[in-house]
């Protein structure tokens, strides 16, 4: 009689028991990758459709040629083949983040700044009239000779004040008012009394700044921050009460503030922009604010080297140099865009 074969430890044998399953894991993929070959087989292609992205996959490499064109016209056979199946979608902004307007209304002569806002803002009587009142003077510090100010008195200021010698001047982020006061003072200096200032900030602060300003700024009332007034109070007692005016507050955000201006044909020939320092904020301050810059003038402003945020003040600036075909000169903590064109300048 035979003996009986050695029990077998190998591959084979330990895998015996689990055939029944294994087969029928590799037939049910099997089956799926064959569909999966006919379906695609059946798809309509292009000759570069293989290329094409889909519009959530596009990458957006910001170059000025790149960013200005707009929705690539379905009639240009190159550029169907680059919005093929996306419906029209650009391959890249612009859409809403280049679309701001430009054309604004008749320009209203300088001296007449001024009266105009006065009467748009004010129901044509000063701000300053009889200011303060006694409950409100009551609340607020003591006008301070050099109000709290980040880089306010910095070279820039005389020196493009001195070589544009502006009209008009709009500030975007005024605070207590310590720049504003600054630039008037050198254009007093420079004999330019009749120099206007228009100070474009809402005047409400941000979440939580008064625990870092307390000393700088009155304690809040009904949940007025008071900066307003406080304001006001500085332009007072720095300029005196008959050139106050030339300092003007214009109470409100600053999108809405440079969107009446342009419909208003309020111009500047200096524009300083200081207010949010976040790229989106910078990004829309510029260029609202370019519409209402006269051409020949001047757009500057701070924390060009700032850290915060992504450094989006610096981002949005080079980034709207770029698409208008501008120069960006940094100057200490500030930045200083070319002159705007004339018109008809290429």
């Amino acid at each position: 009689m035979k003996p009986p074969p050695p029990p077998s430890f190998g591959v084979s044998a330990m895998l015996r028991p689990h055939l029944r399953s294994i087969t029928a894991f590799l037939l049910v993929f099997s089956a799926g990758y064959s569909l999966g070959i006919l379906s695609s087989s059946t798809r309509p292609t292009t000759s570069s459709s293989s290329s094409v992205p889909k519009p959530s996959q596009t990458v957006i490499r910001p170059h000025a040629a790149h960013l200005t064109n707009d929705v690539v016209p379905a009639s240009n056979a190159t550029a169907a083949a680059g919005t093929a199946g996306t419906g029209g979608y650009p391959r890249s902004p612009p859409h809403d983040l280049f679309r701001f307007g430009d054309e604004c209304g008749e320009p209203v002569a300088s001296d007449a700044v001024v009266q105009t806002l006065l009467d748009k803002l004010f129901d044509g009587e000063s701000p300053y009239a009889s200011f303060p009142p006694a409950h409100t003077a009551a609340l607020l510090h003591p006008a301070a000779a050099r109000p709290r100010g980040w880089g306010s008195t910095g070279a820039v200021f005389a020196e493009l004040i001195e070589s544009v010698r502006p009209d008009t001047i709009i500030e975007l982020g005024a605070f207590l008012g310590a720049s504003a006061l600054h630039m008037s003072a050198v254009a007093k200096n420079l004999s330019l009394p009749n120099t206007v200032i228009l100070c474009v900030d809402d005047f409400r602060g941000w979440p939580g700044f008064r625990g870092r300003f307390r000393r700088d700024v009155p304690a809040q009332r009904h949940g007025d921050a008071l900066l307003l007034p406080q304001f006001m109070a500085n332009v007072v007692a720095a300029v005196g009460p008959e050139a106050a005016e030339r300092v003007l507050p214009v109470p409100f955000s600053t999108a809405s503030a440079l969107q009446a201006l342009c419909r208003w044909g309020v111009y500047a020939d200096l524009i300083e922009v200081d207010a949010g320092h976040d790229f989106h904020s910078a990004w829309a301050d510029i260029n609202l604010a370019w519409a209402v810059l006269r051409p020949g003038g001047v757009m500057f402003g701070h924390d060009y080297f700032t850290s915060a945020d992504d450094r989006g003040v610096r981002r949005a600036v080079t980034l709207f140099a770029k698409v208008k075909g501008l120069t960006v000169r940094p100057h200490g903590q500030h930045w200083i865009l070319s002159p705007k064109p004339q018109a008809g300048d290429s």
